[in-house]
């Protein structure tokens, strides 16, 4: 029996808005479900990464709330100084940042890893990072790189397509079917590079075989010159929390070598896991 990843793509049934947020409508009837907060949190969801100002439109369209609930929205976290006008765009301002302070301040096993992961980044002469599946997509809890490899280097909370990287393709695998029918029925599957697999046949192909192999390679589909590989991270329960994957530049390390990283990355993920 697969085990499932504590953060997973909606289940059968459950819809989402077009950026990949829960639909709020299936809490209608929960009286103690605060709608207005949801909202709130949905349309500071709804700021894109690649762009930093956006209209009160740009984010109604984006959240699928009606425009005037998005202006009380951002009426009040202007006033809680979260946002700022610019014009008739709109930005987040630093104080934003506070909400995700707390869930890297208040988790010990994040300060873990990084310490691990920066070892094992000087060791192996590799960038590595941990990441856990959020939704259609992973975001990084910790990271340590010793080159640039990616045009944007994602840091911290930083989120990534899950199919064209070793990490989301583990965990991915983890999923059981309905899950994963789920995911391929939502998700967006776009070229990164010419290697880029986005066809649903050919990557539950390389999911099965992720399944079986128990760790994930991934060769220049999210940017040129960039190939990883990744290992899973478990509970004590045996379900998967996280992947550990390192990212080396393809003209530096043959792809078959990057076996020879698995028996480090092995002893990382223990140290991390002792800590779960």
């Amino acid at each position: 029996m697969k085990s499932t990843p504590l953060t997973t793509p909606p289940s059968p049934g459950e819809t989402l808005a077009g950026d990949g947020s829960w639909e709020l409508s299936r809490f209608r009837g929960d009286a103690d479900f605060m709608l207005t907060l949801a909202r709130g949190l949905q349309v500071i969801a709804a700021f894109e990464r690649r762009q930093r100002a956006h209209t009160a439109a740009d984010l109604s369209r984006r959240t699928g709330l009606p425009r005037a609930v998005v202006g009380r929205c951002l009426y009040t976290l202007m006033q809680l100084g979260y946002v700022q006008a610019v014009g008739r765009t709109y930005v987040l301002l630093p104080k934003v940042l506070q909400l995700g302070h707390a869930y890297f301040s208040s988790t010990p096993m994040i300060s873990v890893a990084q310490a691990v992961l920066e070892q094992l980044s000087v060791e192996l002469g590799a960038t590595c990072g941990l990441a856990i599946f959020e939704r259609h997509e992973i975001v990084y809890l910790a990271r340590s790189g010793v080159q640039r490899l990616l045009s944007t280097t994602p840091g911290l909370g930083s989120r990534l397509p899950a199919y064209c990287t070793t990490i989301g393709r583990l965990l991915l695998a983890e999923l059981d079917a309905a899950a994963l029918d789920a995911y391929f029925a939502e998700v967006e599957l776009q070229p990164y590079t010419q290697a880029t697999v986005v066809t649903p046949a050919e990557l539950r192909e390389h999911i099965a075989a992720i399944s079986e192999a128990g760790y994930a390679i991934v060769d220049q589909e999210l940017g040129p010159e960039v190939r990883a590989i990744a290992v899973p991270v478990r509970t004590p329960s045996g379900s998967v929390y996280a992947g550990l994957n390192v990212s080396v530049q393809a003209s530096r390390v043959p792809l078959a070598s990057l076996h020879d990283f698995l028996p480090a990355m092995s002893q990382a993920v223990l140290q991390i896991e002792a800590v779960l």
